[in-house]
């Protein structure tokens, strides 16, 4: 049985709601209907719904209208976009299903400039990921934003949203199938941002160093680093100091501030315009 808003969801209400999300399947309001679905799943604050595609920026299905896209969400979506968990995950072979960003998130993304200006500064202090696989080449990713009023997820609200995951996985690759014209128009290649962390230093720091650099970025800790690249802890710490000394920074958020600079270098045409 499901439940909303703490209180027994019958059967036919469930069934209605299944109904009216199938009606919206193959028109553009199918995205702002499942939110509305979810909502009967799990209580959240946000909903981010992306999709993702090798070498190409995200493209955003939900929300569409301007007026609901914040200026760090522009940002994300522009540039700030590859040090996302979730974004590198995938990336790296992360199969389909429901997750909540800690379990995907490296050991210190907390304590990341990333992290504090995309999510503390919103008050977000849990995000559950649906993950769907669209095709060979594309993901979607519902990102479900919860608040400190909310807190964070609770199991009961977690067993809803994996029990009705293949329903949504289902829908969710039909509408792509019926809509996907419609927002292919806003593809834009990432072109060089692909190699936006293993350039970003060039000249400056030497291979490791860079390599580390990204590792910083993305949220992994000192200890962690040193398993990743199987050196020991105190060679990645002269490492970092030697990273601040070359690029004259003090902190974790000047190396950031770098780093988006470097990403503006890459791509001139990563404004904080809407799609």
């Amino acid at each position: 049985m499901f439940h909303k808003s703490g209180h027994d969801m019958t059967s036919a209400q469930w069934q209605k709601d299944l109904a009216s999300l199938i009606d919206h399947i193959r028109l553009p309001s199918f995205p702002k209907v499942l939110e509305q679905f979810l909502h009967n799943m799990c209580h959240f604050d946000t909903m981010l719904m992306v999709t993702f595609k090798k070498s190409f920026k995200p493209i955003i299905l939900h929300p569409t209208n301007p007026a609901e896209q914040s200026m760090t969400l522009h940002t994300y979506i522009n540039r700030a976009y590859i040090l996302d968990p979730l974004f590198n995950a995938i990336q790296d072979g992360a199969g389909q299903g429901v997750s909540r960003l800690i379990e995907i998130a490296p050991d210190s993304f907390e304590t990341t400039e990333y992290y504090q200006s995309c999510y503390k500064d919103f008050d977000l202090v849990d995000e559950i990921n649906l993950v769907i696989e669209l095709d060979s080449k594309i993901t979607c990713a519902i990102s479900l934003g919860r608040r400190t009023s909310l807190g964070t997820i609770t199991r009961a609200e977690l067993n809803r949203l994996n029990e009705v995951y293949p329903i949504i996985n289902s829908l969710i690759r039909q509408f792509w199938f019926s809509q996907s014209q419609e927002y292919v128009q806003y593809e834009k290649s990432a072109g060089a941002m692909k190699q936006a962390l293993s350039s970003f230093g060039s000249g400056v720091l030497t291979p490791r160093e860079q390599q580390i650099s990204g590792l910083i970025l993305q949220g992994h800790s000192s200890k962690a680093i040193a398993n990743m690249l199987d050196i020991s802890l105190g060679t990645v710490k002269v490492h970092r100091k030697n990273i601040h000394t070359r690029l004259n920074t003090s902190n974790q958020s000047e190396i950031f501030t770098l780093f988006l600079a470097h990403l503006k270098e890459l791509d001139p045409t990563a404004t904080a315009t809407a799609l």
